[in-house]
């Protein structure tokens, strides 16, 4: 049929009227179009089924089987943190690609991501622990001193950096683990003893090369307001937790691209995400992020991989003891002006040990998440750039960044103003000869 020289493809059956006042006629209209919309939904069924129970359906199932099976028996083996979110990642979207799409492009899809997620795997197998020598900083007590002696069990060869080479933390290391472990005093803020340390583990490596710097020694600082925090803390924060970071870091590189090893930071979730009270330590902790962020870029031409490690609420002894918290609180009130000192008061800086009791309420004792990523820094063939064990560390972070400020601080109030309605029995503990 043409009208105007147009071929038509689709023409109305014959039975169909024209023109007709008789809405009756219309019937036999609706019945021929639901007709020709089933013999459609047929013909699609079809196809689709015959798809599955085709010999390529058949084969594109077997395929993803296989893949999905491997997947889950590396999953396994994988010691690291972020595996697991990886494969709940693949699997919603294999899910979603079966239900949006035809059966075949589905499977087409799903098969693809299961390789991928395959091939993700493979990277983050762990390399043997033999021959391989780690340098931690601040081994004496906390993450530094528990990661020393999981990476001895590991097999690793550990030089275990303290701050006092006979206090009680270096003994235990030595009374407790094998002789691969060297207990080496080092105070990350004094040049000298970086440089004495450099030699001796130089001297003990021979020809070969240092695999690993973890630089964990760090310092909480005074938690307390901003303006009240004096200088010399802001100094000191950074002087351990960047300067002394970014000077071992430095004076062992040359080791490091002689093996390709790793570089690996101990920074904090507080260096990604606003909190009160920790401004010195914030800020530090920030800079020794970027800097990792950098030194990535810039060691990857020598094959050396560099890994930031920022840790949620985990309880450690960095806040110190009751004697330095009395010489902290003794050097703010000298150092106050009075016109600050008398818009404060000093029994609000007396009360800023609450704070401390709010930081142990909401760490975890547990460290092992910590230690599984520094391992899974320091032994993947293809770690991660940022790493952030702890609960809801990740989600902060990723709110930090993707949330307006409003809203971030509308919570951040929410959870100070919890903090200040602390029972005062729980707030004001005997803090005499505790440490965190």
């Amino acid at each position: 049929m043409l009208i105007q020289g147009v071929p038509v493809l689709f023409s109305p059956p014959p039975f169909l009227p024209l023109r007709s006042n008789n809405p009756g006629c219309l019937q036999p209209v609706f019945a021929h179009l639901t007709q020709l919309a089933l013999s459609t939904e047929r013909r699609r069924e079809s196809l689709r089924m015959g798809t599955f129970f085709s010999e390529p359906g058949w084969l594109y199932l077997t395929v993803t089987a296989v893949l999905g099976g491997t997947i889950f028996c590396k999953l396994k083996k994988n010691q690291g943190q972020v595996g697991r979110k990886v494969v709940c990642l693949a699997g919603l979207w294999g899910g979603a690609c079966l239900l949006s799409l035809s059966l075949f492009w589905g499977l087409i899809l799903f098969s693809l991501s299961c390789f991928l997620v395959y091939t993700y795997f493979s990277g983050q197998e762990l390399l043997p622990a033999d021959q391989k020598a780690v340098l931690i900083t601040g081994g004496d007590s906390g993450i530094g001193h528990a990661l020393s002696k999981y990476l001895d069990e590991l097999g690793f060869t550990v030089f275990a950096g303290v701050l006092d080479e006979k206090g009680s933390g270096a003994e235990e290391l030595r009374r407790t683990c094998s002789k691969r472990l060297s207990v080496l005093q080092l105070d990350i803020t004094d040049p000298q003893q970086i440089k004495d340390a450099h030699s001796k583990v130089k001297e003990k490596l021979q020809n070969r090369g240092l695999w690993a710097v973890v630089n964990n020694a760090g310092i909480l600082g005074l938690p307390t307001d901003g303006e009240l925090i004096p200088m010399t803390e802001y100094k000191r924060c950074m002087a351990v937790n960047f300067f002394g970071a970014v000077e071992v870091t430095k004076a062992f590189l040359p080791l490091l691209r002689k093996s390709k090893g790793r570089l690996v930071n101990i920074s904090s979730m507080a260096g990604g995400v606003p909190m009160e009270k920790l401004a010195a330590y914030s800020s530090s902790k920030a800079a020794l992020t970027m800097f990792s962020a950098v030194m990535r870029q810039e060691l990857s031409k020598w094959g050396v991989k560099v890994s930031v490690i920022q840790p949620g609420g985990f309880r450690t002894n960095i806040a110190g003891t009751s004697d330095m918290w009395d010489k902290l609180e003794k050097n703010i009130l000298d150092h106050l002006t009075p016109d600050v000192q008398e818009d404060y008061g000093q029994d609000y800086i007396l009360r800023e040990r609450n704070f401390l009791m709010f930081m142990q309420t909401y760490s975890v004792m547990d460290v092992s998440p910590v230690l599984l990523d520094v391992q899974h820094a320091i032994s993947a063939k293809s770690p991660f750039a940022f790493y952030a064990p702890g609960k809801m560390s990740y989600l902060w972070l990723c709110f930090v960044s993707f949330s307006p400020t409003g809203i971030f601080d509308y919570f951040s109030k929410k959870m100070n103003s919890h903090r200040k309605s602390m029972p005062r029995a729980l707030s004001m503990p005997n803090w005499k000869n505790e440490a965190m």
